[in-house]
């Protein structure tokens, strides 16, 4: 059977257009009811810093519940099995969990309002900008993934044309962020993140209860496998016997290292939310609380991934046989399957709210990172608190337009997932290691840190042009003799790392040094642990739940080894 068929002949019924159409005006309505509260740039920017820990955490984590979480890890996983846990796992909690215990202070304290203010404040002026123009540019890549994504769900369930649901997508998003900004944003965040669990967990229930568990799933995909699509390190050592083709220095230098401390202590996409917390411990819990739920979100989407893998390999399920370019079309397929009238309504605006999710934390992201970054830093250096909230929903609509033509560039790789990867490599992967120099060695200069920046991305760039166009063999980069994409995007961005990290020590060692007098409070090692948090109790600390989620991640991977 044909998955584009299969495709057009998914319908709806009134009881899956109300709760669709409800869930659109619920919304709209939020951003129209939080506006009369955004009042300053302030509560536009940063949701007003009011936010308890559980508040910024669900809309940490919900704001990277996008297309990347949901499609492409479903299709990614129906491509190259379990191996595709590793970004949930060493691609995600070490990271998160080392951003609350050792690089919130530094942000928090800080009183910056976005990554890139970091940079300036350690730094100097050039150092930001740099990042600012390039993580803008990269937000609105990513944004159009998340386009693409909306629209894809639109084309694929309502069965409306492809311009029609890019534009449907672009206005919802721009209309409630434009209103209130971040406030709506982590709100509508909030409201995701449980309809994501509610409407999408019961597809691989479903689908464990007709295959017959998991070690069903696991027993009848080694009967068509070749490689070992079931297991997460015990192949490692040789990348012809798993399905992603990638070794375990690939995995953990260029996964669970570069790309993901990289995502996740850099990309202001996510760091955004933990900035709206009401106080340091609150921020340094943020995404430590987030951890946890991060751990669990494979039991949703790898599983459906492997669901669907099986029933593509056996004829008599009358489940489509999904060829290259196709996979990201598995998750909604199984939901067309298994969920009757109302829960594919269900099913189809958990899809949308976790894309949504993702676009709304990406869009302000850009608009924070643009009126702060490049318009106040380079523009108008004088613009008000009034201009610079004008300009903040400016820049909204602005960058919603900007991304449907990304958008249509996303719509032309063959997986998320591959696209997603290469963009982070280009952007988080060098930052990763200004960041960490510039927060735990002092010495490092400003020079050392721009060019090292620009040195690191270049590099990334350069590889990535040689891999897409053919210009010459990678296997020197990748360590294997028959590379992946996934690997290619692993190792290229371990190479973009060490040569940023070695470059900006270098020119540090012959440029200017800034007083570590100024540094206070930006460095590890010249600022001090304030006393509130000395005098928490244990359940409190963050550090006690941080080494709870440790063990937690510990034993999951040696149960999957």
């Amino acid at each position: 059977m044909d998955s584009m068929s299969a495709i057009s002949s998914i319908g709806l019924t009134y009881i899956d257009w109300l709760i669709i159409v409800i869930y659109f005006g619920f919304v709209l309505g939020i951003g129209l009811y939080l506006k009369k509260f955004t009042t300053s740039e302030k509560d536009f920017f940063l949701a007003g810093r009011k936010n308890s820990a559980w508040v910024a955490g669900l809309a940490f984590l919900s704001a990277n519940l996008g297309a990347l979480e949901l499609l492409g890890m479903t299709g990614n996983t129906f491509e190259y099995g379990m191996y595709v846990a590793h970004f949930y796992w060493i691609g995600a909690i070490p990271a998160m969990l080392f951003l609350g215990i050792y690089m919130m202070p530094f942000y928090y304290s800080s009183k910056i309002n976005s990554v890139p203010g970091y940079l300036k404040v350690r730094f100097d002026e050039k150092t930001r900008v740099l990042n600012g123009i390039a993580f803008a540019i990269m937000t609105l890549l990513v944004s159009g993934i998340n386009l693409y994504a909306m629209a894809l769900v639109l084309h694929t369930f309502l069965g409306w044309n492809w311009d029609l649901s890019m534009w449907i997508s672009a206005f919802t998003v721009a209309a409630y962020v434009t209103l209130s900004g971040l406030m709506s944003a982590i709100f509508t965040e909030i409201i995701q993140f449980f309809l994501i669990w509610f409407g999408l967990f019961l597809v691989s229930i479903m689908g464990m209860m007709e295959l017959g568990g998991i070690k069903e799933i696991f027993a009848r995909i080694e009967t068509f496998q070749h490689t070992s699509m079931n297991t997460l390190w015990s192949t490692s050592g040789d990348p012809s016997q798993n399905g992603m083709l990638v070794t375990w220095g690939g995995i953990v230098l260029g996964l669970g290292f570069v790309l993901s401390f990289g995502y996740w202590t850099t990309d202001f996409l996510v760091v955004q939310r933990a900035f709206s917390a009401k106080d340091l411990r609150s921020a340094r819990m943020t995404p430590i609380l987030a951890s946890f739920f991060k751990m669990a979100l494979p039991f949703i989407v790898i599983l459906a991934g492997l669901i669907a893998l099986v029933l593509s390999h056996d004829p008599s399920s009358g489940f489509p046989v999904l060829k290259a370019g196709e996979y990201d079309q598995a998750l909604p397929l199984l939901i067309k399957r298994y969920y009757p009238a109302g829960l594919v309504g269900l099913g189809v605006t958990a899809l949308l709210a976790g894309f949504m999710a993702g676009q709304a934390g990406n869009i302000s992201a850009f608009n924070t990172v643009w009126t702060y970054d490049i318009y106040k830093s380079v523009i108008n250096k004088n613009a008000s608190d009034t201009h610079l909230l004008w300009m903040g929903r400016a820049a909204t609509i602005v960058g919603i337009i900007l991304s449907v033509g990304t958008a249509y560039w996303a719509k032309s790789f063959p997986s998320i997932m591959d696209y997603m990867q290469a963009i982070f490599s280009w952007v988080n992967a060098p930052l990763f290691a200004t960041m960490l120099l510039g927060m735990f060695v002092w010495w490092i200069t400003p020079n050392g840190a721009f060019f090292g920046l620009i040195t690191g991305m270049a590099t990334s760039f350069i590889l990535f042009f040689i891999d897409k166009f053919k210009w010459m063999d990678l296997t020197f980069i990748t360590l294997s003799s028959k590379p992946s994409v996934m690997a290619t995007n692993f190792w290229r961005a371990w190479w973009a790392w060490l040569i940023c990290f070695l470059v900006t020590i270098l020119v540090s060692l012959f440029t200017k040094k800034r007083p570590k007098e100024e540094l206070v409070g930006f460095v590890k090692g010249l600022t001090a642990e304030t006393k509130e948090e000395v005098d928490l109790p244990l359940l409190k600390k963050p550090g006690f739940w941080a080494v709870i989620s440790l063990a937690i991640f510990i034993a999951i991977n040696i149960y999957f080894w």
